[in-house]
């Protein structure tokens, strides 16, 4: 784990095992607040980044599994009158797969309509103020940001 203060830059590398998320969560946390991040706009994140190592687990495939997963946390430190962001990048070994560029399932209009799974995009969606995707080295590139206004 590593991070500073005047690069607003930090990173993680964990193994593709369900247990190394909770290690990312408390990463995320604790280098967050280090560099600023304010809880609401942590919370945010967290959610993304649970919902993007869930995906990988699950449906990554072999490759992904065998990987390291590399989280790196980039806050921008704008000034008193700009909107802050805090954007993380997730980059895994898995199966291609860019999420700007699919569908998300639809709301259920029912709870016997309901199907478990799916909603992770809907979730990505709904909590990050920007999605972005590329495929490089062999490796998926997801990024996930939140804005803030600068505190008066």
């Amino acid at each position: 784990m590593a991070a500073s203060l005047r690069n607003r830059v930090a990173d993680l590398t964990i193994e593709a095992d369900a247990q190394q998320v909770r290690k990312a969560s408390t990463w995320l946390a604790h280098c967050g607040a280090e560099l600023g991040v304010p809880d609401d706009a942590l919370n945010r994140l967290d959610l993304c980044l649970n919902e993007a190592l869930a995906n990988i687990l699950s449906h990554g495939g072999p490759a992904a599994l065998a990987s390291p997963i590399h989280i790196l946390l980039e806050v921008q430190p704008g000034d008193e009158t700009e909107t802050r962001e805090a954007a993380v990048t997730v980059s895994d070994a898995g199966r291609a797969f860019d999420t700007t560029g699919v569908s998300a399932k639809a709301r259920p209009g029912t709870l016997a309509e309901a199907e478990p799974g799916g909603l992770g995009l809907l979730m990505l969606r709904s909590f990050a103020d920007r999605l972005g995707y590329r495929y490089g080295d062999g490796r998926n590139h997801l990024s996930f940001s939140v804005r803030w206004p600068q505190a008066v």
